[in-house]
């Protein structure tokens, strides 16, 4: 018989493992929709129209930005910059309106979509902006003057384009600014519906 194997689990580990599972539980329930283009197409600026109407339907809603490798929210200077600096892995920021955690992968590998949607709280909807070749579902955004090619016709994860020019595709499309008809489509997609 191995050591361990039918002991009684400590208190703090069984809670931890019941949290687990019923986190499990919910990110399963959760959906997840991303938003994929260029640099400069304007999908931060589509999303952030979204969210107010995502959020007035009554769903919570979270979301992962892709962003630039040398990206940093912390300041030289700061307590939390100078621990980073002299060596932590993770430092956690914490007050009574928010939290953050900074974690330095210090030449390890950046995480997957997969592992950081795991690290995420479960909520009705995890938006994802950026990663754009991952196999989630996603709207493409697409801006004629950025002189880029659609990323749709190589990826079958795209599900829709919102862009200021028409396809010849069977993907739905709207315009950019049509920002109704796109969260709509968003809803429709995930099966999600509006808790209001």
């Amino acid at each position: 018989m191995r050591r361990g194997i039918g002991r009684p689990r400590p208190p703090l580990l069984q809670s931890a493992l019941a949290v687990d599972a019923a986190a499990l539980i919910l990110w399963s329930a959760m959906k997840v929709f991303g938003f994929a283009g260029w640099s400069g197409s304007g999908k931060t600026t589509l999303i952030e129209q979204l969210i107010p109407r995502f959020t007035r339907a009554g769903l919570k809603v979270s979301l992962i930005k892709h962003a630039h490798h040398k990206f940093d929210i912390d300041h030289p200077g700061k307590d939390s910059y100078r621990h980073r600096e002299a060596g932590c892995t993770e430092v956690m920021v914490s007050s009574a309106k928010r939290w953050v955690i900074m974690h330095e992968l210090r030449d390890g590998a950046e995480p997957t979509l997969e592992e950081q949607i795991r690290r995420m709280s479960p909520v009705d909807l995890l938006l994802v902006e950026g990663f754009k070749f991952d196999p989630i579902p996603k709207l493409e955004i697409y801006r004629s003057e950025n002189g880029k090619p659609p990323i749709y016709p190589d990826d079958p994860h795209i599900v829709a384009i919102a862009a200021d020019v028409r396809f010849e595709t069977g993907l739905p499309q709207f315009d950019l600014n049509d920002h109704d008809a796109i969260a709509a489509f968003v809803l429709a997609h995930t099966e999600l519906k509006g808790r209001d």
